[in-house]
């Protein structure tokens, strides 16, 4: 599968003199990380990850006030991803950005912090956008090549149970299940990606037209 998967992206890779951006999209517990981890060092590519880029100016209160489509659409801040990260290393620059703080919870007036450290991406020659929402139409015209990292919710669970509390993944199924089955069934189905992968059979499919 990994194999398949680099020599997807080593050909694509071969086609241009720029770095190329190859969005790692799919849903929580998919495996997405695991897959990033892997093939960085292979390619090589540097990773960014659109968890820095969630969007922690809007509240706890808002988020539970907004309707699936619309956490969906507000998830990642894209904006700050496109400028801060994507443009600049599509331009052989530099990203530099401050992540969100997973650690400092919910601040006095509901929304969430950013951390004051910074994080530092350098360009190389594949950029690996790791995580939900990488693909989001905002970001198409600088996303190369667009891959879905897929498993069975039943898979997908268990690795989520295995990695975080039992009291933090309730609070979080009840806010993001609805968002995500809303982003893979209506804004970015799987027929819509150029490669569908499954970490449970460990299939690769390249959706992408024949060259002829």
């Amino acid at each position: 599968m990994l194999a398949w998967l680099g020599r997807i992206i080593e050909a694509r890779a071969a086609k241009s003199e720029a770095t190329i951006i190859v969005a790692l999209d799919g849903p929580s517990g998919a495996g997405k990380s695991s897959i990033a981890s892997a093939l960085a060092p292979v390619l090589p590519a540097a990773i960014l990850p659109t968890d820095d880029f969630f969007a922690a100016q809007i509240t706890g209160a808002e988020w539970d006030a907004r309707t699936p489509r619309e956490r969906a659409r507000d998830a990642i801040d894209w904006v700050r991803l496109r400028g801060l990260a994507l443009e600049p290393l599509r331009a052989g620059r530099p990203a530099v950005w401050s992540p969100f703080d997973f650690a400092g919870g919910e601040r006095l007036d509901g929304s969430y912090a950013i951390s004051a450290r910074t994080e530092r991406c350098d360009p190389a020659p594949v950029i690996l956008v790791d995580g939900a929402y990488s693909s989001r139409p905002e970001l198409a015209d600088l996303i190369d090549l667009s891959v879905l990292i897929d498993a069975s919710e039943a898979v997908r669970s268990v690795r989520l149970a295995a990695r975080e509390s039992a009291d933090f993944l309730r609070a979080w199924h009840d806010r993001w299940d609805g968002a995500e089955a809303y982003y893979f069934r209506y804004v970015r189905p799987p027929s819509s990606f150029d490669v569908v992968v499954d970490t449970v059979s460990e299939s690769v499919r390249d959706q992408r037209p024949v060259q002829r």
